[in-house]
């Protein structure tokens, strides 16, 4: 398969370095090349399989407009920016191209999310509080993490309450950690994931994009197909 990963920082150098180790042809393009998206000109996006992206939420959107206009695969591992993701999915449909997007491609994250969903709604009307606490690296830009809002939604939904506060916090060099807690007059209950590299996001993007590569064009996200990779 042929691989073009958007974005040159630390995991953006994983993902190549996991798509490598894996058989993969691949090719890196940076910000410095790929200013507004300028560098994924049509017949530059022909010569690849599929696009990973992991870059900044302001540059995601150009690279997805660029890219998904020539009726490219995408795998979108960057946040940020999904008060666009309805364009982002029209703009796919229109050109017959593939989107598969998600706020953390870790395997683990993923089963978490599915067991906060059982937690809260075993816990509905049980007079628990719900409240999330996330810790990322200083240089992550969107505060919540994607991430944690995913989170917020899920009990939000499952525990049907409005709203799941949400402490963020910056510090190091830290790959990222979630922590639920349901807090009631009697307990807590504790549920956490924490990361210690980058790698599994790399290896889930990585995965992500060998099994689009082979589905019929459409928008995923990676909640709905991480049990097919």
């Amino acid at each position: 398969m042929r691989v073009l990963v958007l974005g040159r920082g630390k995991t953006g150098k994983l993902v190549a370095d996991v798509a490598a180790e894996r058989g993969h042809s691949v090719d890196v393009l940076d910000a410095k090349e790929n200013k507004g998206g300028a560098g994924l000109t049509a017949p530059y996006v022909a010569g690849f399989d599929i696009v990973i992206d992991f870059t900044a939420p302001e540059a995601a959107v150009p690279n997805m407009r660029a890219c998904l206009a020539t009726g490219a695969k995408m795998v979108i591992g960057t946040t940020g920016w999904y008060d666009k993701l309805p364009d982002m999915k029209a703009l796919a449909a229109r050109r017959d191209a593939s989107l598969l997007y998600g706020t953390n491609f870790s395997i683990g994250v993923q089963v978490m999310l599915e067991t906060a969903a059982r937690l809260a709604s075993d816990l509905k009307s049980s007079g628990y509080a719900f409240t999330i606490e996330e810790t990322h690296h200083v240089s992550k830009l969107d505060s919540p993490s994607g991430t944690a809002l995913t989170l917020a939604e899920v009990v939000e939904e499952a525990a049907g309450v409005a709203i799941v506060p949400i402490e963020a916090k910056r510090v190091g060099d830290a790959a990222g950690t979630h922590v639920l807690v349901a807090t009631s007059d009697s307990d807590r209950i504790t549920l956490q994931h924490e990361s210690f590299s980058r790698r599994g996001f790399a290896e889930g993007a990585v995965r992500a994009a060998e099994w689009l590569s082979t589905q019929k064009n459409g928008c995923y996200d990676f909640r709905d197909v991480f049990t097919k990779l």
